[in-house]
């Protein structure tokens, strides 16, 4: 009496689990335990559930080149809102005639007062449309981007023109702008992380006094110098239309290039009606090819009252360790890409796992032997003509010489044996990195600008999932091999006493013919 009352008070989806269960249903023996049921067989009174089935639209990327060199990228994608803006052929390699910072100074100008908007109208707009812009600088390109609503592309196209082309840059913003790059400055020094401050200083060692070797952070010493002639003189040459790709993500493509010619083509930029904005002097293009030169870059500094809050960072000493590596157009770039993931690594306190790195070469062989090693993570930085694979790595400074030992023995050890396992770990991980990151709006944005920059197309993300799936044992060993015969690049940041020299590191990763790798044990404790 009790169980029949229960089951007049249970929802009717309850009550057909308990006939499920006591064999009430037609193919399900009666009194079968609920454990011992399959659940590949369906269930009869439940509806058939609807699957949803992939897209066949073509996601093809169309390039189009206006009369003024402009090039127009874009390619469709589903959703609401979408990313456009331009990516240019600047930055801080191409400031050789220019007092280095200027890439520095753009960024912190962005967006402000042009010939036909006010700082506030910019920001007004971008909020009514939903939407947010940034610039951001690098060694080889200066990105201005913006993400709005579909129905705002227009504008935000025209926005685009207004902040690339006809900048005011008042004397009242440069003046803002130098306080702003003081700051960073100031900051750069103070916060517990140095990263920044050592990937200026190992692309210093590698290409030294020239092109990816120009500091991309403005020294000291140039804050005052940079004025709004010399600020206008720089976009006069440089950003120029034919240097410049407008790319969009999500925006029809035929709409993108009408308001490309009514905003990029039929309006002038502002240097152009008034040539007196910009120093007379003829300051041309510098397309100088990179030159890796190695080195080392030192910087003795006191980290001991480095602290985080009401936990202090203990005192640490950085080593970075850099050897010559390809471009991005170079046969060897996936291989190189593939190596970097094998190498993986990163800080002490993550705690791994598979997809990040537990099982990297810099994780087992490094981080989970030695204890009071902070951090060690591989990197690959990659340009047009040139490239640098690099260590970086952390410790208290009484570890430091034992640190440059470990490092560069696992430089070594790259052209040691590869299982098979190790090698299809990271193409797994390099392909499943790839195609998360290209689920971003503004990361298929930055792909498709920077690709059609370099190369005037864009080539697929299927094409490169099969040139990592094509990555053999011995792709791996010819690009580390010809990595190893480059001279080494050193920046070292801290307490450096116990540093070794930068013949000693050379000595580890050569034998004395400067061909193979040593296997010989070096004493760096000298």
């Amino acid at each position: 009496m009790f169980s029949c009352s229960v089951r007049r008070a249970l929802p009717k989806c309850t009550t057909s689990i308990v006939r499920l269960c006591s064999g009430g249903e037609a193919g399900v023996k009666a009194g079968t335990p609920i454990t011992k049921i399959p659940l590949s067989e369906p269930v009869s009174w439940l509806a058939q559930p609807l699957y949803s089935s992939a897209s066949e639209s073509c996601y093809e990327t169309k390039v189009t080149t206006l009369e003024n060199g402009l090039r127009v990228a874009s390619e469709p994608k589903f959703g609401n809102f979408c990313t456009v803006g331009v990516v240019i052929d600047s930055g801080s390699r191409y400031e050789v005639a220019y007092p280095s910072g200027i890439s520095h100074f753009l960024e912190k100008l962005a967006f402000g007062r042009t010939e036909n908007m006010t700082r506030e109208d910019i920001m007004g707009t971008f909020e009514k449309l939903g939407g947010i812009c940034d610039c951001q600088s690098s060694r080889d390109t200066l990105i201005y981007a913006t993400s709005v609503e579909s129905k705002g592309m227009a504008k935000a196209v025209e926005i685009m023109s207004e902040v690339v082309l006809r900048p005011k840059l008042t004397p009242e913003e440069v003046l803002d702008a130098q306080m702003a790059v003081t700051f960073d400055l100031e900051d750069l020094q103070l916060r517990p992380e140095k990263d920044t401050l050592l990937l200026e200083m190992i692309h210093a060692a590698a290409f030294r006094d020239n092109t990816l070797g120009l500091p991309k952070i403005c020294p000291t010493e140039n804050v005052v110098k940079i004025d709004q002639s010399l600020l206008f003189s720089y976009l006069k040459h440089h950003h120029t239309p034919s240097r410049m790709v407008l790319a969009g993500v999500g925006i029809d493509h035929d709409a993108l290039v009408e308001q490309a010619q009514k905003y990029f083509v039929e309006k002038p930029a502002i240097w152009e009606m008034d040539p007196k904005l910009a120093n007379t002097r003829s300051l041309a293009v510098d397309n100088s090819v990179s030159q890796y030169t190695g080195g080392i870059v030192k910087d003795e500094m006191d980290l001991s009252d480095v602290s985080l809050g009401p936990n202090p960072l203990p005192e640490l000493a950085h080593l970075v360790i850099g050897l010559e590596s390809v471009s991005h157009q170079h046969n060897d770039f996936v291989t190189c890409c593939v190596l970097n993931m094998m190498m993986g690594g990163g800080g002490s306190f993550s705690a791994g796992g598979p997809g990040k790195g537990m099982y990297t070469r810099l994780y087992t062989n490094v981080l989970n032997r030695y204890h009071w090693m902070h951090n060690a993570t591989a990197y690959n930085h990659s340009y047009n003509d040139c490239g640098l694979f690099c260590i970086h790595a952390s410790a208290h400074p009484s570890h430091l010489a034992e640190l440059t030992q470990i490092i560069t023995r696992e430089f070594a050890a790259m052209v040691g044996y590869i299982s098979k396992e190790e090698l299809e770990r990271a193409k797994v991980q390099l392909q499943s990195m790839l195609l998360m990151n290209l689920e971003s709006r503004p990361v298929v944005f930055e792909d498709i600008a920077r690709q059609v920059l370099a190369t005037g197309t864009r080539l697929p993300p299927q094409h490169f999932i099969e040139m990592i799936s094509n990555v053999r044992g011995e792709d791996i060993l010819r690009a580390a091999g010809n990595m190893l015969r480059s001279k080494p690049s050193v920046a070292a940041l801290g307490t450096l006493a116990c540093l070794p020299g930068l013949s000693d590191i050379e000595g580890a990763l050569l034998d004395k013919n400067g061909l193979l790798p040593s296997r010989r044990r070096f004493n760096f404790f000298r």
